[in-house]
C-alpha cells in the first residue's frame, strides 16, 4: 500500500484553514497505480457473489464503476440531489455544517440483490450511512463497502453499524 499512498497528494489548507485534503488525482492519472488500487479494492470482495456496485458521487463513481467492471458486476451511482430522473429514493443526512442528500432510482437495484458501496474517502461517516440506508430501502443484500481513503481521526468507521464488512485501502 505504500506505493499507492505516494500517489496520494496532501493539500494543507483546502477547502479550509486547518484541513489537509487527501487528493487522489495523481493516483487515478497513473495508469499503473489506478490497476493497483482497483485490484486491492476488488481483493476482499472476489468470490463474494457481488451484482452491483454503488459509487457515491464524485470520486466514488470513478472507483465504483472500475470495480464494478474488475468483478462482472453492475454499476449504480448514487448522487446528490436532483441529478438523476425519477423515480427516485433520498436518504438526508448530516454533515459537518448542515445537512445533505443523496438519491437513487427507484429502479437501479433489485430487491435481494447483493450490493457494495464504494466511495474515495470515508471522513465522519454520514454519506456510507446514508448509502447504506438507500440500500436497505430497496431491500437489496449489503455485502460491504470500501474505500480508497479512511480518515482514522474521525471516527467514520464508528457510523457503520451492523456486521458487513468495511475495507479502508489507506489510512491517514
Amino acid at each position: 500500500m505504500h506505493e499507492l499512498a505516494a500517489l496520494i497528494r496532501a493539500v494543507p489548507d483546502f477547502p479550509r484553514a486547518g484541513v489537509v485534503f487527501r487528493d487522489v488525482t495523481p493516483l487515478l492519472a497513473d495508469a499503473a497505480g489506478f490497476v493497483r488500487c482497483i485490484d486491492a479494492l476488488a481483493e476482499p470482495w472476489l468470490g463474494r457473489g457481488v451484482q452491483a456496485v454503488c459509487g457515491i458521487e464524485a470520486r466514488g463513481f470513478i472507483f465504483g464503476a472500475a470495480l464494478a467492471q474488475k468483478m462482472g458486476a453492475g454499476f449504480v451511482p448514487l448522487r446528490k440531489p436532483g441529478k438523476l430522473p425519477p423515480p427516485v429514493i433520498a436518504v438526508d443526512y448530516q454533515l459537518e455544517y448542515g445537512t445533505d442528500r443523496l438519491e437513487v432510482q427507484r429502479n437501479a437495484i433489485r430487491p435481494g440483490e447483493r450490493v457494495l458501496l464504494v466511495d474515495d474517502v470515508l471522513a465522519t461517516g454520514g454519506t456510507l450511512a446514508a448509502a447504506r440506508a438507500l440500500v436497505a430501502q430497496l431491500g437489496a443484500e449489503l455485502v460491504g463497502a470500501s474505500v480508497v481513503i479512511e480518515l482514522d481521526a474521525l471516527r467514520g468507521r464508528e457510523r457503520w453499524p451492523g456486521g458487513e464488512p468495511l475495507h479502508g485501502l489507506l489510512h491517514y
